[in-house]
Parts: C-alpha cells; structure tokens; sequence
C-alpha cells in the first residue's frame, strides 16, 4: 500500500468494532486503536468510573480529544465508542481524516453480544434493551451520516466482516 490510509469504524456498543477493527488491522498491516482502551490508558481508570466521576459530558470531552489525537495518524484502524457520532466535531474529524465505516447489527444481537459485560455503563439497568432502542434512534442516523460504507455484521465471523470491510474499501 503505497499510501497509509485510515480506517475507522463506527456502530452501537456490540457491532464488533473493536474485534473486527484487530482482525482488520491485521489484515491491512496497519496498527490498531480502540478509542475506549486509549481513554482508559490515558486515564488510568474504566471507563465506568469516568462516567461516575464525570457524567457522560466529561467523558464525551476525554473521547473528543484521543479520537481527535488518534485521526492524526497515519495508516490506522481506529474503533471508535459507540456514541462519539454524537459529537459533529467527531463526525467531522472522522470524515476528514479517512474511510469510515458504520458496522450495523440488530437491536437483539447487540442485547445478547452486551448481556454479560459490567464494562458499559450506559446499560447498568434493569432494561438495557430499550436503553439500546432508544440510543438506536438517536444514534443510527448519525452512523449512516459519517459512513462511507455499511457493513452488517450479524451471522458472520469478525473475519470475515474484515475481509468484505477490504473488498468494499478497495485497500
């Protein structure tokens, strides 16, 4: 590949992104981010615990400034938190920066891959899939806005949602 290129991933918590983001990193030689992983190293703490010290709006400022410190690199693939879309300086920064693709997957798969992970705080509730719902309509919109291309990740291997990522990206 004579030119790095970057490629980042967007989509609800549970599409995958950071498993096929390893697999997709792997495949295209280039080193891989999960912006998540890069707050939390920076920080020291989880990211629950960011929540709990800072609410939601402290941690959006925290993923602003490593997605907009990680897009500064060159031949990367970076997964993104399943609401930076939220931020139209993040959509903005992602579109600018390199492929962007929207990794969809049902409302019923994202229940079952999240049921058992105490690691995202959005959905410590008693109903956590009409938590996914409703940040389904808010966010899904904004997934399809910023996306260069669609990828459904439902009834397929994290390897093989990879390889369909490379023959649709031409890299």
């Amino acid at each position: 590949m004579a030119e790095k290129r970057n490629v980042f991933l967007v989509g609800p918590m549970g599409a995958g992104k950071s498993t096929i983001g390893r697999h997709l990193a792997d495949e295209l030689h280039l080193d891989f981010f999960d912006s998540d992983q890069e707050i939390e190293r920076r920080t020291g703490a989880d990211i629950a615990w960011i929540f709990d010290l800072e609410g939601e709006d402290g941690f959006r400022k925290r993923e602003e400034t490593v997605i907009h410190d990680l897009t500064d690199k060159q031949g990367i693939v970076l997964a993104t938190g399943g609401g930076s879309v939220v931020s139209k300086v993040i959509r903005n920064r992602l579109s600018a920066r390199g492929i962007v693709v929207y990794l969809q997957t049902t409302i019923d798969k994202q229940v079952a891959r999240t049921q058992r992970d105490k690691r995202r705080p959005l959905l410590q509730n008693d109903d956590p899939e009409t938590v996914l719902r409703n940040l389904a309509e808010e966010r899904n919109p904004l997934y399809e806005e910023v996306a260069d291309y669609v990828v459904t990740t439902d009834e397929q291997s994290a390897r093989a949602v990879a390889n369909q990522i490379i023959n649709k990206i031409g890299l």
